[in-house]
């Protein structure tokens, strides 16, 4: 009996034993369940709170009494660190709903509590906004943050990552987006710290704040609490360094909409569709003298009339005065005329050529680094660089303006007094003629000059507009601004006869120069033909004139070669016309005694080898006569008249040698052929190198170091944008004009005939 209750009872022992088993097995999975939870919710950091929050933001525009029910800010040790170091979090502790609308409030304190509480979202937002970085001392204030950072809070970083590996970061900070709109903007402080190096070139005292803010708290709003904020004392970088900071204004880098209304736009959108037609009908109007109708057949016209627009062009261009012109637009023409490469003529002087490429390009060069001054953040290492002995060809590239300026006085002298048809014409008018030919001669001057300057001013304006309102930077140099109100100015060639700091493309000054010493020698042409003697005693008094005007002014402001000294005194040294019309002079002697034999020297070969490379020696040697810089007023002033003048003198060695067929191995390579494709593009390239510089500059979002060897790449990559820019503004708005000047000349000339 007791073995069959045993046998009876065998199934209960096995379910007893699974049912064991069982527990033993769920007991473990639960274990593992739990671990993995709280590993999760570390990794996390409370993802389940981030959600209740999330989803009360959402609410928060619609039920502003939601906010009664959102949790307390978090206590964190590290709040009052955030406060003092980071402008953004200050900003959320001095946000009040008297100061800004409830909507901006109650996201700020969300931004707050989200930062406290270390939620992904929250952190990149602290992690976008600008701090303090190393380096003020040498001019670090661009405490930009990250612009694209930024842009990551509103939207996941579009970016894949296996998951193959473990990784110690929080995920969150990939996939998590704020729970409402946030905007990058920029808020600009000066400061006044005694901690900094004042270079006193521009306004380099401007600190740009980079903040990631929501978008419903507007610029103004932000302003104000910027203002709280510094006002209140909780800046701590103004305790360390004493900046002192005064809030300046804030850019929401949103292009306005009174951009499109501007009048640069309008006339520029006008240029660019008047210049598309007329290169349009020269299109046409070549096509049309290709084909050659047949006796019975009708004139086959310009192109099949399918469209209004065709038959407008069609019978526009039936009009015989228009057909004389239009192929001026003609553009494999003058596509052809760009790169056309020949041999040199006998009454050509080949070598300025070489001068005019070589002296642009390398004027580009001092831009790209001037020019980079604005967006770098170490100043003082910058100027260091420009003071060295191995860096002055590119500190002391503005001297090179100076071999325009002979070539231009060479150039008018040598053509006016070899045209011995215009001299016999001048000899025998009378006033008022030889005042309609010089009208004429003037004409002429602005005709091929004017329109790629026009056009480049507004496009300077325009940029500038631009730029100024999305550029994460300070711009300084608001050509906009000065190109509105002193744009006549420019279109009379006069800026230069204003402080520099109010000019429309203050680059634009040399060309302001040469225009002003066109008339004034063109006029003292017309006055020789007559009265030479008066006028050789008129230059030789405007030689003594000139030099004697440059000490004074010099003295009198106490002039210095140092940058800070160069480019406060830019107005009464650096751009005056009565100071710059000194290589001017000598390069019309130098025509001048070129063309009456007097400048006839016999020398031996040998000698005159060396006399060549006794040129380049001098034309070297006032670039690099200024790496010494602290020098006394006189002794600046001397330096700086005297290194124009021989270097000026070196020039017209070239030119005068070049013209008569004379020179050495490296005079030959200044005459190679291919300059003369760069030397026709030199006009184009020095209006246009500054305009793309800053731009290019300007549209960064970074600040840039300025670091030798990178410049370097930066110099190249900027060389082939300018070349490519000048082709195309050249070909549209300087070359049709030139050879419309060229075609008026000839009807000119046969009309007479």
């Amino acid at each position: 009996m007791e073995i069959r209750r045993t046998s009876r009872s065998r199934p209960y022992l096995w379910a007893i034993t699974l049912l064991m088993l069982l527990g033993l097995w769920l007991g473990s999975v639960l274990a593992k369940g739990a671990s993995n939870q709280t590993n999760n919710a570390q990794t996390w950091q409370q993802q389940p709170h981030y959600q209740s929050h999330s989803n009360e933001s959402q609410l928060l525009p619609e039920e502003p009494a939601l906010m009664e029910l959102s949790p307390p800010i978090v206590s964190s040790p590290h709040e009052t660190h955030l406060t003092r170091t980071s402008v953004i979090f200050g900003l959320t502790k001095v946000a009040n709903e008297s100061s800004v609308s409830h909507k901006c409030h109650a996201q700020l304190r969300q931004v707050q509590r989200g930062i406290l509480a270390k939620q992904p979202w929250a952190m990149k937002v602290l992690d976008a906004s600008g701090t303090k970085p190393s380096g003020f001392v040498y001019g670090q204030n661009y405490w930009l943050g990250s612009r694209e950072a930024c842009r990551g809070v509103q939207r996941p970083v579009e970016i894949t990552l296996s998951k193959n590996f473990d990784r110690v970061m929080h995920y969150g900070i990939i996939t998590q987006q704020a729970p409402f709109d946030m905007d990058y903007r920029v808020i600009y402080l000066r400061h006044s710290s005694p901690w900094q190096v004042e270079i006193k070139l521009m306004s380099e005292q401007i600190i740009h704040i980079g903040l990631c803010l929501p978008k419903a708290c507007s610029s103004e709003e932000v302003k104000g609490l910027a203002q709280d904020y510094v006002a209140g004392g909780m800046f701590t970088e103004n305790e360390i360094f004493d900046i002192r900071p005064e809030v300046v204004y804030m850019k929401d880098l949103q292009l306005k909409d009174v951009f499109f209304e501007r009048a640069s736009f309008r006339l520029l959108v006008a240029c660019v569709l008047a210049t598309g037609a007329l290169m349009l009908c020269a299109q046409q109007l070549t096509a049309a003298k290709k084909v050659t109708p047949s006796s019975d057949e009708p004139d086959p016209g310009l192109a099949p009339a399918e469209s209004e627009l065709w038959r407008g062009l069609h019978s526009l261009l039936q009009l015989e005065k228009l057909q004389k012109y239009i192929p001026c637009w003609d553009v494999p023409g003058n596509w052809s005329k760009i790169f056309a490469v020949r041999e040199n003529g006998p009454n050509e002087i080949p070598l300025m050529n070489g001068l005019r490429s070589v002296c642009a390009i390398w004027i580009m060069v001092f831009h790209v680094v001037w020019f980079m001054y604005f967006t770098v953040h170490n100043k003082t290492v910058l100027i260091s660089y420009a003071e060295q002995a191995f860096f002055q060809y590119v500190s002391s590239a503005p001297l090179l303006v100076d071999v325009f300026f002979t070539i231009s006085g060479f150039l008018q002298t040598y053509n006016f007094l070899r045209n011995s048809q215009q001299l016999e014409t001048v000899r025998c008018n009378g006033f008022v003629q030889n005042l309609k030919l010089f009208g004429k001669l003037l004409f002429h001057r602005y005709l091929r000059l004017g329109p790629l300057y026009l056009v480049v001013m507004a496009t300077v304006d325009l940029v500038y507009a631009y730029i100024g309102d999305v550029s994460v930077y300070h711009i300084n140099e608001r050509f906009d601004e000065m190109c509105s109100r002193h744009w006549w100015r420019n279109l009379l060639f006069i800026q230069n006869l204003f402080d520099h700091r109010d000019m429309c493309a203050n680059w634009s000054w040399s060309l302001a120069c040469e225009m002003q010493f066109f008339i004034l020698a063109s006029a003292l042409l017309f006055l020789y033909v007559k009265y030479p003697k008066v006028v050789k005693a008129l230059v030789a008094s405007a030689f003594v004139a000139t030099i004697a005007w440059s000490y004074s002014i010099g003295v009198s402001i106490k002039f210095q070669l140092s940058f800070d000294s160069a480019f406060a005194t830019g107005t009464e040294i650096y751009t005056s016309p009565f100071v710059r019309v000194l290589p001017y002079i000598l390069g019309a002697v130098t025509a001048w005694l070129l063309l009456e034999n007097r400048l006839q020297l016999e020398l031996s070969e040998p000698r005159e080898r060396q006399c060549w490379h006794l040129a380049l020696v001098v034309f070297f040697a006032c670039i690099y006569s200024t790496v010494k810089r602290d020098l006394g007023p006189l002794m600046a002033i001397t330096l700086f008249v005297m290194g124009r003048l021989f270097f000026s003198l070196s020039v017209c060695w070239m030119v005068a040698g070049s013209c008569q067929g004379r020179g050495v191995w490296w005079s030959r390579l200044l005459e190679a052929k291919g300059f003369q494709h760069v030397s026709r593009l030199s006009y184009a390239i020095y209006l246009l190198n500054p305009l793309v510089i800053a731009l290019f500059y300007s549209l960064t979002n970074a600040s840039t170091d300025a670091d030798p060897f990178m410049l370097c790449v930066v110099t190249c990559g900027f060389a082939v944008i300018v070349y490519l820019a000048s082709i195309l503004f050249s070909l549209a708005f300087e070359l049709p004009f030139s050879n419309l000047s060229s075609l008026l000349n000839r009807r000119s000339k046969q009309k007479s005939a």
